[in-house]
C-alpha cells in the first residue's frame, strides 16, 4: 500500500468515526416521532404503539408530535429539515411518500431525496361508511343513487389514501361525487356523523369503532378480502363495484444523510417494536392492520413501486395535480 493510499484510508476512518460513535451510543436522549395526521388517526395510533416499544427497549422517551394538515406537507417538511441524527423520525403513510407527488404540482419536500427510509410498519384496507340516516344500505344502492343524481352526493377525505379510494370508486362505478377535503380523517368523520357529507372511505382504525358503536353504517371494505374485524361487511368489489381494491401502508423515515449505522439501529428498534406482542395487542389486531416490515433498501424499492402504482391510479382517474 502506498503512503497516499494509507493517508486516504486514515482520512476515511476519521470521517466515519463520529457516525460509528454516534451509533454506539444511540439513542441517549428522547426520540421524536413526527406524525402528519391528527391524534386518534390510524397513523397516530401506530406511532404511539411503536413508540411504546422503542421506549421500552431503549429506556428513552419517544415524543409524539402531531403536525396535521396540508396532506402531510407540514410534518414531512419538518422532518426533511431536521438534523440527520436519528432523533427525528417521520411515521407516515403512502399519502406523503407515494400519492402526493402525483396530486400536487409543487411540494415543499422531495419524498425520495429528502429522506432515508427506515422500514415499513404495516398495511391494511379501508372501510366505506355513511351516516345511519343515509338512505343507501349497500354499495349498489349508493351507486344507483349517485348515478341518478350526479354531483348531488359528497365524499370526504382527510388523507390521500382516503381521497384516492373515493376517486377510484367514482371512476370504476361511473358516478360523480363532490369531493370535500379535510385536514384529517377524524375531522371528516365528525362531519359525516353530523350529516354534512354523504360518505367517506376511511382507514378501519378510524371508521370501524364508529360502526361498532352504531354511529355509522358500513357499506363495504376496500381490500380484496373481508376484514376479520367486520366479517359481515362485504368488500366493495363483491358489493357492486367489480375489481375495486384500495389499501394503504405505514412507514418510517429519517432525514436524508442520517448515518447508515443509525438508520440500521432505528430499523432494528422499529421492526422489533412492530413485531412485539404489545404492538399487536394495542394496534395491529384491534385495527385489522397487517404487520409489514422490511430493510431500508427494500423500503426504498417498495416506495418506488408504490409511487408508480399511485401515479397510474391518479392518471387513470383523470385527476389533475393541484
Amino acid at each position: 500500500m502506498t503512503p497516499i493510499h494509507s493517508i486516504a484510508l486514515a482520512i476515511a476512518a476519521l470521517a466515519l468515526a463520529p457516525a460509528l460513535a454516534q451509533a454506539d451510543t444511540f439513542p441517549d436522549k428522547p426520540i421524536t416521532f413526527v406524525v402528519p395526521f391528527a391524534a386518534g388517526t390510524a397513523t397516530d395510533q401506530i406511532a404511539r404503539a411503536i413508540g411504546n416499544g422503542v421506549s421500552a427497549e431503549t429506556k428513552q422517551p419517544v415524543v409524539i408530535d402531531n403536525k396535521a394538515g396540508a396532506s402531510g406537507f407540514i410534518a414531512s417538511q419538518q422532518v426533511a429539515k431536521a438534523a440527520p441524527d436519528g432523533y427525528t423520525v417521520l411515521i407516515t403513510t403512502n399519502t406523503t411518500h407515494a400519492a402526493n407527488e402525483h396530486l400536487y404540482k409543487k411540494m415543499p419536500y422531495d419524498p425520495v431525496k429528502d429522506f432515508a427510509p427506515i422500514t415499513a410498519l404495516g398495511k391494511g384496507g379501508q372501510i366505506m361508511v355513511v351516516n345511519p340516516s343515509f338512505p343507501a344500505r349497500t354499495v349498489a344502492e349508493f351507486v344507483a343513487m349517485a348515478k341518478k343524481e350526479p354531483g348531488k352526493y359528497s365524499f370526504g377525505s382527510g388523507s390521500s389514501s382516503s381521497r384516492m379510494a373515493g376517486e377510484l370508486l367514482q371512476q370504476m362505478a361511473g358516478i360523480k361525487l363532490l369531493h370535500v377535503p379535510y385536514k384529517s380523517n377524524t375531522l371528516a368523520v365528525t362531519d359525516l356523523l353530523g350529516g354534512q357529507i354523504s360518505m367517506m372511505i376511511t382507514d378501519t382504525a378510524t371508521g370501524l369503532p364508529q360502526v361498532k358503536s352504531g354511529k355509522l353504517r358500513a357499506l363495504g371494505v376496500s381490500g380484496s378480502k373481508r376484514s376479520p374485524l367486520a366479517p359481515d361487511v362485504p368488500t366493495i368489489a363483491e358489493a357492486g363495484v367489480k375489481g375495486y381494491e384500495m389499501g394503504y401502508w405505514f412507514a418510517a423515515y429519517a432525514p436524508a444523510k442520517t448515518p447508515p449505522a443509525v438508520v440500521k439501529h432505528l430499523n432494528e428498534l422499529l421492526v422489533k417494536a412492530a413485531k412485539s406482542e404489545a404492538a399487536r395487542t394495542i394496534f395491529y389486531d384491534p385495527t385489522g392492520t397487517e404487520v409489514f416490515t422490511n430493510t431500508p433498501e427494500d423500503m426504498a424499492r417498495f416506495q418506488a413501486a408504490e409511487s408508480r402504482k399511485w401515479g397510474s391510479i391518479v392518471k387513470e382517474a383523470g385527476i389533475e395535480a393541484e
